[in-house]
């Protein structure tokens, strides 16, 4: 560890986590014991765990079609997808496996389909306007129901399965029974003047509820098959569930037993209803108020989906932003939130005093805070336009958000992670893009706005309080106290914008983010780029860094937001490691080659994948005496994918001449002791013979001239020797002959 006084330079990031979008739109379903919940996104069918908010599974067929309609078996155990090839898929979504693929006969996509009770008949509603059963189990086709008109979009059994009786709902605005006993419909029901959106049963079966988006719920008699009532309730309901009837516990506003349903449509509120007097005997209550212009201004807070979760005694909304909220069933109050799609994530800061949760603008007017430990989402109604931009002060309890809408807001975090708005404040003539939140104190915020103006807002005194928890309070007014022309700045660096920079390494270096989708670490001193980190796919708009300086979070336009965590130490403790390793068995292949333990040193220098080791102990091992026999004995010993590595190195010693004749040593042992199918199956063989081929071809010839010129050599040198020879000769004699007799 470095020392507290100490700054030491960071030099890699590693992704931590991903909060990517699971959930696009459609059909979700919760298992039977409401621990997993099942949507769709795209080609994938995820599997959320509700208590941590991860996704356990992404199931994602081979054929990268959309997934149009899926159906878990009341049992949990069977999983079907169906997509825009026209096939279905039975899944172990356990295992994520796929234990079956058939063709779905549909002439068009599947647009729903359910199980029965006992989960072995399977009804697929398409939008070629049939309906088809099938037997799951024994694998086969029972039914072909033709007769709808338009995409049949609802599918149910009835719950006694002893009547064997379908019921469906396509575009014509009908309901049809279908006996499967006879496979024709009995009957045709006419009610609604729109589209059929749900259909719910009684516990008994003997009662029906259907809704739609004419803005009424009707109330069937499966005896008499006649409407009981006809309850308008003025909103295009998307969803109308039959209330549970419980001894112990009631819904609110249910004050008698008997039928009550609870609706979910336009007005984003959930409300109960007693179909015996037509009444609204509950209507949900939001932290946040509802614009009361026409019902298509609502649009953005509509509820698309409901349903209940009887083992959790909970139900679950889906809104038409992609957010499914779970309300405990007996208060309706909000217990978990989970954000399914974010859209462009503009701006992304960490909250709370241990950075625990995260606050996240997107393109939407709402903020998001999610908790990092389970991924349990807060949507922030306040902002009218979408918001550009949070900033968090240093305590982490409170932060300040801009957007469109020309208007600054400061919200708190209480202790039990709730956030509310304190005070909202306006002046700017344009969007505000803008802020930042003082850092010494909780005393101000300045905001910069497209006005080309900054001002300056300080807090109220009642702010600065100490935290009681109290989320009723108005928000209170905040003022402008200075407001200054400013001129607009471009930064540049990346190949493309710089969007975010923020400092780290207390202040000696620089993060910065851009519109290239890279995040770049720069030490100021020496103005150079220590690690580029490339992980997003479009612009990088958000970036905040944590106060232990440790962890970042980045939050993209590809909608995902990705939390990183400084990896600098970790990365030199391994290289250090690694750097002690290396060493020390290098240390122990001298010794290995100064005892002369061949084998092992060949293997250890093969375990460490360096061929400049490896052709050391082959020349030491040459240079013994009978250096070629010793070399043939070891190599014997090595197992294939060792002499796999020999045959890859020697290719390489092979292309320079200095190291040519051990490299042919090597290969001479593998072409004399291998079988030819043995050396077929080495990895890379074909590339290897096309090196070593032309490489020993040159050998050949080099040498051959080599030997061509020593022989030269060795003829006039022995021509020099005759030649000289004679001249010695001549001269030893001639003066013998030239002296003198002695007197």
């Amino acid at each position: 560890m470095a020392e507290s006084g100490r700054v030491r330079f960071k030099s890699n990031y590693a992704v931590s986590r991903k909060i990517e979008p699971f959930y696009k739109g459609g059909k979700i379903q919760i298992s039977r014991d409401g621990s997993h919940m099942f949507c769709t996104c795209g080609t994938q069918l995820n599997v959320l765990d509700i208590e941590t908010g991860a996704v356990t599974q992404s199931i994602e067929q081979d054929d990268q079609e959309e997934i149009t309609s899926f159906a878990l078996s009341p049992d949990d155990e069977i999983l079907v997808t169906g997509s825009r090839a026209l096939l279905l898929k039975q899944w172990d979504w356990r295992e994520n496996k796929c234990s079956r693929t058939w063709k779905a006969i549909h002439t068009a996509p599947v647009a729903s389909m359910t199980f029965d009770p006992t989960s072995t008949l399977l009804a697929t509603g398409g939008c070629d306007s049939t309906v088809k059963i099938w037997d799951v189990l024994k694998q086969y086709c029972t039914h072909n129901l033709k007769g709808s008109s338009g995409v049949v979009h609802i599918v149910e059994f009835h719950p006694d399965i002893s009547l064997l009786q379908l019921f469906s709902s396509s575009m014509d605005y009908k309901i049809r029974i279908w006996d499967l006993s006879s496979s024709r419909c009995l009957v045709a029901l006419e009610t609604h003047y729109s589209a059929v959106t749900s259909l719910s049963f009684t516990a008994d079966g003997a009662t029906l509820l259907s809704s739609g988006r004419d803005k009424v719920c009707t109330v069937w008699d499966l005896k008499t098959l006649k409407p009981k009532r006809t309850i308008p309730v003025y909103e295009s309901v998307e969803a109308a569930v039959v209330l549970p009837e419980s001894k112990t516990s009631r819904a609110p506003g249910v004050q008698s037993r008997g039928l009550h349903f609870i609706t979910a449509g336009s007005k984003g509120i959930l409300r109960i209803w007693d179909p015996g007097t037509a009444v609204c005997v509950y209507t949900q209550t939001l932290p946040y108020c509802l614009p009361k212009t026409a019902e298509e201004d609502a649009s953005e807070h509509s509820l698309t989906h409901c349903l209940l979760v009887p083992t959790r005694n909970e139900i679950a909304t889906v809104t038409v932003g992609h957010n499914v909220l779970l309300y405990d069933l007996q208060t309706l109050h909000l217990k978990k939130q989970f954000a399914g799609y974010s859209e462009e994530v503009l701006d992304v800061k960490f909250l709370g005093t241990e950075d625990s949760y995260i606050v996240v603008a997107t393109n939407s007017p709402q903020l998001k805070v999610f908790e990092l430990a389970t991924s349990n989402c807060q949507i922030l109604h306040g902002h009218t336009e979408t918001v550009l931009a949070v900033d968090v002060f240093r305590k982490g309890t409170k932060f300040a958000s801009c957007a469109k809408d020309r208007s600054v807001r400061i919200w708190r975090m209480d202790k039990s992670g709730q956030v509310t708005c304190v005070a909202v404040g306006s002046g700017h003539a344009h969007g505000v893009g803008t802020l930042a939140c003082s850092r010494l104190k909780e005393a101000f915020i300045v905001s910069g706005s497209q006005d080309c103006t900054v001002k300056i807002w300080k807090l109220p005194g009642t702010l600065l309080s100490k935290d009681r928890g109290d989320r009723s309070l108005t928000p209170k007014v905040l003022h402008a106290h200075v407001t200054e022309k400013c001129h607009d700045k471009t930064f540049e660096g990346h190949d493309a914008s710089v969007l975010k920079v923020v400092f780290v390494s207390r202040g000696t270096q620089l993060l910065t983010s851009g519109s290239d989708g890279l995040l770049k670490l720069w030490t100021i001193k020496t103005n150079e780029c220590v690690k580029t980190l490339d992980v997003h796919e479009d612009k990088v708009w958000g970036l905040h860094s944590n106060r232990q300086d440790d962890a970042i979070v980045t939050g993209s336009s590809d909608s995902s937001i990705v939390l990183w965590k400084d990896v600098t130490e970790t990365e030199l403790a391994e290289a250090q490691g690694k750097q002690e390793e290396l060493i020390e068995k290098k240390q122990e292949l001298a010794n290995l080659l100064h005892e002369k333990q061949y084998v092992r040193a060949l293997r250890l220098a093969l375990s460490l994948d360096q061929p400049h080791t490896a052709l050391t102990v082959i020349k030491a091992i040459l240079q013994e005496t009978h250096g070629e026999e010793k070399l043939e004995e070891t190599m014997l010993k090595l197992r294939q994918d060792q002499k796999e590595s020999l045959l890859k190195y020697s290719t390489t010693w092979n292309t320079n001449s200095r190291n040519c004749h051990e490299a042919q040593a090597v290969i001479g042992i593998l072409l004399r002791h291998e079988a030819p199918e043995t050396l077929l199956q080495y990895n890379g063989i074909k590339t290897a013979v096309e090196v070593l081929v032309p490489y020993t071809e040159r050998h050949l010839q080099r040498m051959g001239r080599l030997l061509q010129g020593s022989m030269f050599l060795d003829f006039m040198w022995q021509n020099m020797k005759l030649s000289d020879a004679s001249a010695v000769w001549d001269g030893q004699k001639q003066p013998e002959q030239s002296q003198p007799p002695p007197s």
